[in-house]
């Protein structure tokens, strides 16, 4: 348990100094590496991996079913939504939404909501939490950072493509973490050979084995 929000704090803070690099904040109004997102909405959204959680904490226990968070993923409509399904669509609206206060507020805003879940999940039991976007379901605590984790880190990477930075290097816990769910989401996706082929033989390998 304290590994798993251990691990989810350090990668909100590795985060949180990537968007307040003032190459984010040059290239706020630009196009970023992912189709139809700015900068300035890839950046809301990084940030909303975070700011998301206390929202969902200060909120009564679900009453939905808790599922392990392989269900979950298999019930999500953005895993292989078009680009301009609605859900797709929200995600980009909500990213801009968050982003429009402006780079400084954003910043400010998360790294005051990264000290307060500091305090905060230091002593949440691993209740369930529910996120009415997805649908009704909700997740262990722990379960609910795990997909932020994996978000992050790999908003991070579009993030730090899009104006022009390294990708920033996250704890070893953490990025273990993160890989052990996409390769579980990549076997369920494309099944155990075509993953094991990927991994071990670049002569059979499959063009592809991402998660989503």
């Amino acid at each position: 348990m304290a590994g798993t929000r251990d691990d989810f704090l350090h990668t909100a803070r590795s985060a949180a100094d990537l968007l307040r690099d003032p190459a984010v904040a040059a290239g706020w109004s630009e196009p970023s590496a992912l189709p139809e997102f700015t900068v300035a909405g890839l950046a809301g959204h990084l940030a909303q991996q975070v700011l998301a959680v206390p929202q969902l904490l200060s909120g009564p226990l679900p009453q939905e079913r808790t599922v392990p968070l392989l269900e979950h993923y298999a019930q999500v409509k953005w895993i292989d939504a078009a680009l301009d399904d609605d859900v797709n669509v929200r995600i980009r609206e909500g990213g801009e939404q968050i982003a429009a206060e402006g780079h400084p507020e954003l910043v400010a805003r998360l790294d005051s909501t990264i000290n307060e879940l500091a305090e905060t999940l230091a002593t949440q039991p691993d209740r369930p939490v529910r996120m009415p976007f997805w649908g009704p379901w909700s997740l262990l605590l722990d379960d609910l950072l795990i997909t932020r984790m994996m978000e992050l880190a790999v908003h991070s990477d579009d993030l730090a493509v899009s104006v022009g930075l390294d990708t920033p290097a996250l704890p070893r816990s953490a990025v273990e973490q993160v890989i052990d769910l996409l390769s579980r989401l990549a076997v369920r996706r494309h099944g155990q050979t075509a993953v094991l082929r990927a991994l071990s033989r670049a002569e059979r390998a499959p063009e592809t084995i991402t998660a989503f």
